[in-house]
């Protein structure tokens, strides 16, 4: 019954309801001799099926946290933290606005380094588009009700991706006069950070947060079912992916 439940649920809900609709489309096309139809509309029924499983998107984000580690002993001068998704506006506790799930990992690992190091915080985020909150002042709010005090945050507020993150962080950097930055970002997202970082000229050591793969990881059948979770795992994968891409042929990269 256990199975059965999960099964009907991931069906049901989308994004499995979109596969149904497709199978179901393709099965009716074939059933009609429209051969063309029915085998696109298979096709994409089962891409759709693959890119929301667990299965595939544990592998592509895998691959962009492989061989990252955590410092056992980092040493560093300032910890500089990536911003990664805002809630605009929305009410809380002590504000308005608030930091996306991903952000909170890591938010809370920068105050834990802060807390282990007693080191600054350099936070980097502007808004993205115009009429947007920039994020950096949002971040600064939580990591003062988590402890850190105002005076050992230091906000980098008009960047809008990755590549502007490193850049305006680099002149902060050097206006202090740092010298071993620690980069917070989260594992999966710290290869085009280190990257973007190399370009600015800024030598940094990677401390990612937030892993959500592991070597250990045991497949079981559940992870084939699709979920949307996972196609939004699958979905920051690939843009990952593009903006490594992006990179390579001399863009500027996604955000």
């Amino acid at each position: 019954m256990f199975i059965l439940k999960k099964c009907i649920a991931a069906f049901l809900l989308p994004p499995g309801i979109l596969v149904l609709i497709l199978l179901a489309a393709g099965l009716w096309s074939w059933r009609l001799r429209r051969r063309v139809t029915a085998v696109g509309a298979l096709l994409l029924a089962l891409l759709a099926w693959s890119l929301s499983t667990a299965q595939v998107s544990q592998m592509l984000m895998g691959r962009l946290e492989r061989g990252f580690a955590i410092p056992r002993q980092p040493q560093g001068d300032v910890i500089v933290l990536l911003g990664g998704g805002l809630h605009d506006k929305v009410p809380d506790l002590t504000g308005s606005g608030a930091p996306s799930a991903g952000m909170m990992t890591r938010i809370v690992t920068a105050v834990r380094l802060q807390r282990r190091l007693d080191l600054p915080i350099l936070v980097s985020g502007g808004a993205v588009f115009g009429g947007r909150t920039a994020e950096a002042p949002v971040v600064r709010r939580f990591l003062m009700d988590l402890g850190v005090p105002e005076r050992r945050i230091i906000l980098e507020d008009k960047s809008r991706d990755t590549m502007e993150n490193a850049r305006f962080s680099r002149e902060i950097i050097r206006r202090h006069g740092f010298r071993q930055p620690l980069l917070v970002t989260s594992a999966f997202h710290m290869r085009r950070s280190l990257e973007a970082f190399r370009r600015a000229g800024v030598m940094v050591t990677p401390l990612p947060a937030g892993f959500v793969t592991s070597a250990g990881h045991t497949a079981v059948w559940a992870d084939f079912l699709p979920d949307s979770a996972s196609l939004h795992g699958t979905a920051t994968a690939m843009r990952e992916y593009l903006g490594l891409l992006f990179y390579r042929l001399g863009g500027q990269g996604a955000t």
